[in-house]
């Protein structure tokens, strides 16, 4: 007789090549969390939030899991935001932004033959001694922000572009779409932030590859949560850190940045005590930008003292 998943047929303590147990409704994916009133195991996508631990959504239609009727539950995710029928909408809007401004300054550089839009939104400190003083020493703090948008080369956003395909949607999926837009910006600032504290003040720096680096240390956290291994997340760390420092040219600053702040973020969401989830999860992204803001103060200070 086949075995159905999730059927009694099959053996509840099936494992993956892992050592983990496989998702009742994902066979293909292991899972360290089980659902607290069946002990089955679930997946981020099938978690529900409960008042204690998570349940599974078959408890959750039964409402044999909160004593309540399924349509009086809202499915969550594992950092309590709504679960999406679209887990990769922002992920693509994010992707349409940067492929947007990419083929905008594309445009404008063929056009005037200078590429000044370009020199316009790039996040620099100030012009060397002798120029008119430019960027966000000068207050121009959009550069900031504008620079997470902007690539240079085809390559340089390709490789952008990927990273962001394949790191966006579980993590967008496992934090809901307000919280994974929040993180994904706070990491690309934070990764500005450092860049512009540390880096020479007229050096200039663009890319996604800060708000990028973030969504790699989140991923890395919300994997030790899960109790999923950790082997391939640190692997593929460490490959990329030994190409950040190794490759001449690369913003090792925006790197680390976006690293920490996309880490401490996650970590905020996704260990937050259930009763105070809202409360923690505002306090730690409030946190991290004032953080962000007072590197960039100081800096400032520095540069126009």
């Amino acid at each position: 007789m086949d075995q159905v998943p999730g059927s009694p047929q099959e053996p509840k303590d099936a494992h993956g090549g892992d050592g983990l147990p496989a998702c009742y409704r994902h066979p293909d994916r292991t899972t360290g969390i089980h659902c607290t009133r069946c002990d089955k195991p679930i997946c981020p996508d099938c978690m529900v939030s409960a008042s204690v631990g998570f349940h599974c959504p078959d408890c959750v239609r039964s409402g044999s899991g909160t004593g309540h009727s399924a349509s009086a539950t809202a499915p969550r995710t594992i950092a309590g935001g709504t679960i999406a029928a679209n887990p990769r909408l922002i992920t693509l809007i994010l992707m349409g932004i940067n492929l947007a401004v990419f083929i905008a300054v594309y445009i404008a550089g063929k056009e005037d033959g200078s590429n000044q839009l370009l020199s316009d939104l790039v996040m620099r400190g100030r012009t060397p001694p002798g120029y008119l003083p430019q960027g966000v020493a000068n207050g121009e703090w959009y550069r900031l922000v504008t620079a997470m948008f902007l690539h240079q080369e085809i390559p340089h956003i390709a490789f952008n572009m990927l990273s962001l395909w394949w790191l966006g949607p579980p993590l967008e999926a496992a934090l809901g779409r307000l919280r994974f837009f929040v993180l994904y910006m706070l990491a690309g600032l934070g990764g500005s932030a450092l860049s512009y504290l540390i880096a020479p003040p007229d050096a200039a720096s663009l890319g996604a590859s800060g708000a990028i680096f973030g969504l790699l240390g989140a991923t890395a956290v919300l994997m030790r949560r899960l109790n999923y291994d950790m082997k391939p997340v640190l692997i593929l760390l460490g490959l990329n850190l030994v190409f950040t420092f190794a490759w001449p040219n690369i913003s090792w600053q925006a790197h680390i940045g976006g690293l920490v702040v996309g880490a401490a973020v996650a970590y905020g969401m996704v260990h937050a005590p259930r009763e105070r989830r809202n409360l923690v999860h505002t306090a730690t992204c409030v946190v991290a930008l004032l953080a962000i803001v007072a590197v960039v103060w100081v800096r400032t200070l520095q540069l126009v003292g």
